[in-house]
């Protein structure tokens, strides 16, 4: 039989998830006694609905009903929060009010198409309803087919601003619907230029969600994450319903009331909608996140940590960006003569070349064949120290050299700032490179909208004794 001191010692121990683990211990009659046991929960085979213990192992709300830890069951991925990104739940829990508020919204603008088209008049012609509706999809079926083809490529590199943008163009085209019945002879044209801004949201928003999705699920879980978001949506889609039906009837005969609760609920959902965005902490660089750190440093000669940087991150002016930077252009765009190319690869071994149109502000890059990930970051950083170049603000010394000579006395040629600008990144780039790995972001893989045009050259002569 176990003596005393065996039932002090564990024989083993097992944990759910990140959850506190328990123990087990050999009792007098040679059974094994689980620490705990006795909770329902454990009883139970389901420790997720362990009382007095949520997701990190302590009380929580999830874990004080049964009813609550069997919503996190339904709504939520497996393995929460060990599964997901850290930001999920306060990017959920905003996504959520912005879809009710757009679920309330939607219900208004669909009740004034309604009208519009006559539901209710007897005068009403249903062929013409049948015309409007037609003319209505097809101009949204285009516009989504030419969207995708003009800004597919970008929703990755920049999918905050863009899901952002979405959500504000789908307030857009709601509030069309909603003025379109005020006036009869310009509805067709409203309910068209409506429905083609909401294919556009569809795909801006779908895209979006999507890159969103793969940034959340950390375990190859995206079709989990995925799931569970539309379980998510779909619940809050039927409360949006349930709370419609009171609306509607108290709203429908005062357009001056409906519009003023499509106003109110326009303001919750673009509020909503920026909450959720900021939020959101991606740990990959995409050019405004690169710009934002590598500022940071060349002033402070430090890394900002990615939670610090997403915060800082402009969600409405990174469409316009003061530096126009190109990565993976044809080689014949940057060259046109035996002399051109040979200043370009003079001096470097790179996996790149870079062409700087000073008086434009413009960076063209192109990559060579075996440039990858590290190489395509280190070009966009090089392009973006030479648009630093043209601000004002503290510089390291060489930059700061550079920076005068190319101000003072006659201008220097593009080519040799940019001959010296790769001799400064030999000992700066390493550095940044880093601190980026070091504070925390993915450098091994980029969200940087790069072209596929790859090129060969010949070596510098220099390098090609080594």
């Amino acid at each position: 039989m176990a003596d005393c001191a065996s039932l002090r010692v564990p024989l083993c121990t097992e944990q759910f998830g990140s959850r506190a683990p328990r123990a087990c211990r050999a009792a007098a009659d040679g059974s094994l006694q689980w620490d705990g046991a006795r909770r329902w929960g454990w009883l139970s085979g389901n420790p997720a609905s362990e009382p007095g213990q949520d997701a990190g192992g302590g009380g929580g709300p999830w874990a004080a009903l049964p009813a609550l830890s069997g919503l996190r069951a339904v709504l939520l991925p497996q393995g929460f929060p060990d599964s997901v990104s850290t930001d999920y739940l306060p990017y959920q829990l905003w996504d959520s009010v912005q879809a009710f508020a757009s679920s309330l919204s939607g219900s208004l603008a669909t009740q004034a198409v309604l009208q519009g088209l006559g539901v209710g008049d007897a005068k009403a012609s249903v062929s013409a309803a049948t015309s409007t509706w037609l003319l209505k999809d097809s101009t949204g079926m285009l516009g989504r087919i030419i969207f995708a083809w003009w800004k597919g490529s970008k929703l990755d590199c920049n999918a905050k601003q863009w899901r952002l943008f979405a959500d504000v163009l789908n307030d857009i085209a709601m509030f069309l619907e909603i003025m379109a019945p005020m006036y009869p002879i310009f509805f067709t044209m409203t309910v068209s230029i409506s429905n083609l801004a909401k294919c556009i949201v569809g795909v801006a928003g779908g895209a979006t969600r999507a890159a969103l999705t793969m940034h959340q699920a950390r375990r190859n879980n995206m079709a989990d994450v995925s799931a569970k978001d539309s379980s998510q949506e779909t619940v809050v889609n039927l409360a949006g319903l349930l709370v419609s039906l009171l609306m509607l009837p108290l709203v429908s005969d005062c357009p001056s009331l409906s519009l003023g609760c499509f106003i109110l609920l326009t303001a919750l959902h673009i509020y909503a909608n920026y909450r959720a965005v900021r939020a959101l902490v991606l740990e990959t660089l995409n050019e405004s996140r690169l710009q934002l750190l590598l500022k940071h440093f060349l002033q402070r000669g430090e890394v900002l940590a990615p939670a610090s940087a997403n915060q800082m991150e402009p969600l409405w002016t990174g469409f316009w960006p003061s530096l126009s930077l190109s990565l993976g252009v044809p080689l014949h765009h940057l060259v046109s003569s035996v002399f051109e190319l040979e200043q370009l690869v003079e001096g470097h071994q790179e996996p790149y070349l870079l062409c700087w149109n000073q008086s434009q502000n413009q960076v063209q890059v192109a990559l060579s064949q075996v440039a990858g990930p590290e190489a395509v970051l280190r070009a966009a950083t090089h392009g973006l120290v030479l648009g630093a170049l043209q601000e004002d603000g503290p510089l390291p010394k060489e930059l700061a050299e550079l920076r005068e000579q190319a101000r003072a006395g006659p201008k220097k040629e593009s080519w040799i700032l940019v001959r010296e600008t790769h001799q400064v990144l030999d000992t700066l780039f390493p550095k940044f490179l880093k601190g980026l790995q070091a504070a925390g972001w993915k450098t091994e893989k980029h969200h940087l909208e790069v072209d596929e045009w790859r090129a060969t050259w010949p070596l510098s002569p220099e390098k090609k004794v080594s």
